[in-house]
């Protein structure tokens, strides 16, 4: 098992709609200082298979911060791991898990949000709009996007929320057996109104795509729009990690390679830490792991952004990318799991 993952108990299932689970976990005191997720983050879990050992999962939280730690998981067409929750898991029952990650999350959380869900997209919403409601002071509109009035999930709590806070929380429900499916001139004139606010986006890809398109129409900089892109994950975080051999002739071969130890500045949970002998053949996270640094990560496979980092100064070249838009790329996010240093120098940041 991977050394940081922990075997927690799972305290409640809670059917949100006949497709969806939320899946409350117990954090024991030995795992507390594991577990202290920002809104909008997932955990990566493992799922039991026959078939290979395990399936490794990313789920969204749809708690927020000092709530039970919560995931929310959807039922997939054929979705092995999703279907193997929503049929098998049962409260006392334990299941093997990594921190939480991800860099779906706000910067300020005293800004207006502008939200925008499609299906089970709604978990890291929810999960930012009850971290603003409790702890920030913006305002927050919500675009939730389903198929039907059966597919809301928290359709209860978005209520009991907006009847809470009416002065800070608008809740739209767009349903596509009511209104058909939002284009995005629709989309687009939902989100005029509210051009200063921070746009976070999450659902299906083609919504993603559509209601992206629809804030770059309205030139909502880069900084306040934000998506989330999760892949399935081919490789196993829970089990022994790839050799770094095998990513390193992809690059070292390559004109832009450096031949002699790199040095490295990474920012981390606040601390700044300097190194002058990062192998350019070794993938950033494995380095900063031998250096005793517990850098996050969960699939090192690039396919989730779990291990994203912000590059400041320098350049990598990534050996694999299924989860980071050029957008991301033109706004110096990388992946730690998978970056090979370009340049003699290279100075990053996991904030």
């Amino acid at each position: 098992m991977a050394t940081d993952s922990f075997l927690l108990p799972v305290s409640d299932v809670v059917k949100e709609t006949a497709e969806a689970h939320s899946i409350v976990f117990e954090v024991p005191e030995d795992a507390k200082h594991a577990f202290q997720p920002k809104p909008g983050q997932f955990l990566t879990v493992a799922v039991p298979s026959d078939r290979d050992g395990l399936a490794a999962r990313c789920y969204s939280l749809s708690s927020a911060p000092g709530d039970p730690l919560t995931v929310t998981v959807k039922r997939t067409v054929d979705g092995y791991a999703s279907n193997w929750i929503c049929d098998n898991l049962r409260p006392g029952d334990t299941l093997r898990v990594l921190p939480p990650s991800g860099i779906f999350t706000p910067a300020d959380i005293d800004a207006d949000f502008l939200l925008f869900a499609g299906g089970s997209g709604v978990t890291p919403i929810i999960s930012i709009a009850r971290t603003a409601l409790r702890e920030g002071t913006g305002r927050i509109v919500v675009f939730y996007a389903n198929r039907d009035e059966r597919s809301v999930i928290f359709a209860e709590e978005w209520a009991r929320l907006a009847a809470e806070h009416p002065d800070r929380l608008q809740v739209v429900h767009w349903l596509e057996s009511v209104q058909g499916l939002p284009t995005g001139e629709q989309l687009k004139a939902f989100a005029a109104d509210h051009l200063t606010y921070d746009a976070f986006v999450c659902g299906p890809a083609p919504f993603m795509k559509a209601t992206i398109a629809a804030l770059k129409e309205l030139e909502f900089p880069r900084a306040r729009r934000h998506q989330e892109k999760f892949a399935s994950l081919g490789g196993n975080p829970f089990g022994d990690v790839a050799p770094v051999e095998e990513a390193e002739a992809e690059v070292v071969e390559g004109e832009s390679a450096v031949q002699q130890p790199v040095k490295l500045e990474i920012e981390l949970d606040g601390t700044t830490t300097t190194y002058d002998d990062w192998d350019p053949g070794t993938p950033m996270l494995d380095f900063l792991e031998s250096k005793g640094v517990k850098a996050p990560y969960s699939c090192r496979e690039g396919e989730c952004s779990a291990c994203a980092f912000r590059l400041l100064e320098g350049e990598v070249k990534m050996v694999r990318n299924d989860v980071l838009e050029q957008e991301d790329l033109d706004d110096g996010i990388r992946l730690g799991c998978q970056s090979l240093p370009t340049t003699d120098t290279v100075r990053g940041t996991y904030s």
